[in-house]
């Protein structure tokens, strides 16, 4: 008699155990991943602002996920690579990304297997031109056949939603700690130093003589604004984008001073831009 109560007691134990693990709560609380069901105010369409980030050692480290080992690059400069994107959304949203930070769908933000973490990049989606430069804080996809896993919000941006996956090209945009940017394998663009002294532009009038820098010009102001804002962030000088009815013009400034307009000047002829040119207003 006791033998067999003891052996209910330990089938009791036994099956009570069983259902506790088959409730356990996944990492996760969906199992399948989807897009939102209504689109918050908070959604962030504008790209994120590359600078300066120390790599996360932590994150340095060799790892294995399904089998599969990946040693991370030592650095981003000069990567640039073409692939298929996908996104991720709902399921992993408000979860610890690899980097330990949120993970904010609604945010400019992406994942890489290899790149160091954190490591800026621009996207560009290859069957409509569409750019979203964003903020890789996270490792995946974990597909041989993919390439960067972005956030919900940088897929809208591209345009890829309804697909799931699209042909990109990635490049990262590396900066480093003084200044000095390189976008995908292009040339590094050099910080410019500011002058030791001014010398105003002379002109007949009693008031210095503004002069703007026009980098480029194209039909695609979002593009322009990129460069805009990258250019910005890179020399710290403003730009504006005037328009004359179908071509939008990039021009930096307003600049005074003959050594930093010529000095300037020369830093984008020979990094990529070699048709700027001075554009004089009183």
């Amino acid at each position: 008699m006791r033998s067999s109560f003891r052996h209910c007691v330990y089938c009791l134990i036994l099956i009570t155990m069983v259902m506790g693990c088959a409730q356990q709560p996944s990492r996760y609380q969906l199992k399948h991943d989807s897009a939102p069901h209504a689109l918050p105010d908070t959604v962030h369409m504008h790209d994120a602002e590359p600078k300066y980030e120390p790599y996360a050692p932590a994150n340095q480290r060799p790892y294995t996920i399904r089998g599969v080992h990946y040693t991370p690059l030592p650095t981003g400069k000069g990567y640039s690579a073409e692939g298929l994107a996908s996104w991720y959304g709902q399921k992993f949203h408000g979860h610890l990304t690899s980097n330990g930070e949120i993970y904010d769908m609604f945010t400019m933000t992406a994942a890489h297997k290899t790149l160091p973490l954190p490591s800026f990049a621009r996207v560009t989606n290859l069957a409509n031109g569409n750019q979203a430069v964003v903020r890789i804080n996270d490792r995946g996809p974990f597909h041989s056949e993919r390439l960067i896993d972005l956030s919900y919000a940088a897929a809208l941006k591209l345009g890829m939603l309804s697909n799931g996956v699209a042909k990109v090209k990635l490049d990262v945009i590396h900066i480093d700690e003084l200044g000095h940017m390189t976008i995908g394998n292009s040339p590094t663009i050099a910080p410019i130093a500011p002058p030791l002294a001014t010398s105003p532009v002379k002109n007949t009038t009693n008031s210095p003589q503004m002069v703007y820098l026009q980098v480029a010009a194209l039909q695609d102001k979002s593009k322009i604004e990129m460069i805009g804002n990258a250019l910005t962030n890179l020399y710290q000088i403003p730009y504006r984008v005037p328009f004359d009815g179908s071509i939008y013009r990039l021009q930096l400034g307003p600049l005074t001073d003959e050594r930093a307009i010529e000095h300037l000047l020369n830093e984008l002829k020979s990094n990529g831009y070699s048709g700027a040119y001075k554009v004089y207003q009183p």
